[in-house]
């Protein structure tokens, strides 16, 4: 079942239990209006019996009138039995006896009629059937004449509660109806957006190409508008994804190109080898090793960097980031010790992969190295969770600077030398990952400042310094 065909039921079905509700109420209370108008009525004329029954006054106008020993004294009636517009009264002896006007009005006493009639005394409805006609009776103690009992019929009453119940009916029947229709109208036009949402998502769906130019068309400020714009963010997310990995893809395999065609030369060179001097020839064997290990680098950067900034599920650790820094700072002194590599570490425990963290760290460290004019200087310090690494170096170019972190992005100065411009990118990947962030800037007095985060610390340095 479709979400129109719910949505228009369940408003038929609500405006149904309000118009049953409804009709139920008016029922209800036409009934009660007619009904207390037929008791009214039946009070009336019995109590001016009762009063008449028990001597307080003289007689009473209509048709009963005072008889000996306090009975009812009744005129012949000229009607059908319970006809009248007038109550039919009779009088109920205390030892019985039922006192009519005629036969055929007579009511049977009950028991409950004799008992109220011995005892003279109380009042009560209640509705009989006499002779196939419904009746509504008021029964009224009259103290030693026993009781006095008042009868209309209900048949008037009855008739136009049944031509009312089944108006009543009639409109309900047409109003719920009317409601079911007009609730599938509403839900059709309250799902119409909905609708076109869906086709234009299965259209990009099956086009993926479209993605680049479809966009939902957002109108006013309901919920609707408001979806619209959040899948309209969701597109951009997803177009920027899928552009990142194109462009991934078209810088790393413009990456490769060069030392895959290099390798491809050298080999070409050396199937001739035997020609060549036994100094080209070694030439030509490191010129292949390098280019190699350049090659195996840049893949493993690229798969570096195809992990996304999303931590890994189920690959967090302690990991203690002054001594990963440590080991990253002893690596770089044996790699290059015409540098003067200063280290100021506190003690600090964070949450996350260590294989990443020690990763941008040593990266972070390479392009300080990298940088840094012989004789020169790193500074690197660890305090409060935040990594900084500071060469002496020419620093970053002003039109640089904002691209420092992105994939593939190598300063001018840079092009002519090894690397792929990935060190940095997978910086910032890994501080991402682990709930952290990556800045670059110029520092003061010149060189390169880059500073990390990777989360927060799990520990104080007091505690760790404790332990």
């Amino acid at each position: 079942m479709s979400l129109r065909v719910r949505l228009g039921l369940a408003a038929g079905v609500a405006v149904a239990i309000a118009v049953i509700a409804v009709t139920v109420s008016s029922y209800a209370g036409t009934s009660s209006e007619l009904r207390g108008q037929v008791d009214t009525q039946l009070r009336k004329e019995a109590t001016r019996a009762q009063h008449f029954t028990q001597g307080a006054g003289g007689p009473p106008p209509g048709d009963a009138g005072a008889g000996p020993g306090g009975r009812l004294a009744f005129e012949h009636r000229q009607h059908a039995p319970f006809g009248g517009a007038e109550a039919d009264l009779e009088q109920i002896s205390p030892d019985g006896t039922v006192h009519a006007p005629d036969s055929r009005d007579q009511i049977p006493a009950d028991g409950r009629m004799r008992a109220l009639a011995r005892s003279g005394h109380g009042s009560y409805f209640t509705d009989r059937t006499v002779r196939g006609i419904a009746l509504r009776l008021y029964v009224v103690g009259a103290g030693s004449a026993g009781a006095v009992v008042a009868a209309l019929p209900l048949t008037a009453v009855n008739h136009a509660l049944s031509h009312q119940l089944l108006l009543l009916v009639i409109i309900a029947a047409a109003g719920i109806a009317l409601a079911a229709l007009l609730g599938l109208l509403v839900a059709r036009a309250a799902l119409a957006p909905i609708a076109r949402f869906t086709r234009q998502t299965e259209a990009i769906a099956a086009s993926p190409e479209r993605l680049e130019t479809d966009r939902l068309e957002v109108h006013g400020g309901d919920e609707l508008a408001r979806l619209a714009r959040t899948f309209n963010e969701t597109l951009d997310a997803l177009e920027r994804s899928v552009q990142a990995q194109r462009n991934l893809v078209a810088d790393a395999s413009h990456e490769l190109r060069t030392p895959i065609a290099t390798i491809r030369a050298n080999l070409q060179l050396m199937r001739d080898e035997e020609r060549l001097p036994a100094g080209e020839r070694e030439a030509l064997r490191r010129d292949v090793i390098e280019e190699l290990d350049e090659l195996t680098a840049l893949v493993s950067d690229v798969v570096e960097l195809a992990r996304g900034s999303k931590p890994s599920a189920g690959a967090g650790d302690d990991v203690r980031l002054d001594e990963v820094v440590a080991a990253a700072v002893e690596r770089t002194r044996r790699r290059a010790p015409g540098l003067t590599v200063t280290a100021d570490l506190q003690p600090t425990l964070v949450r996350g992969e260590g294989d990443r963290i020690a990763r941008a760290v040593a990266n972070l460290l390479d392009n300080a190295m990298k940088w840094s004019p012989a004789g020169g200087e790193i500074e690197v310090r660890l305090h409060d969770g935040t990594l900084a690494v500071r060469d002496h170096g020419p620093g970053f170019a002003d039109e640089d600077l904002p691209f420092v972190f992105d994939r593939f992005h190598r300063a001018r100065a840079a092009r002519a030398t090894p690397g792929s411009g990935l060190g940095l990118a997978i910086v910032r990947q890994a501080a991402e990952a682990h709930g952290g962030a990556a800045s670059a800037a110029n520092a003061p007095g010149g060189g390169a400042l880059v500073t990390v985060g990777f989360g927060p610390t799990q520990a104080p340095a007091g505690e760790l310094l404790a332990g």
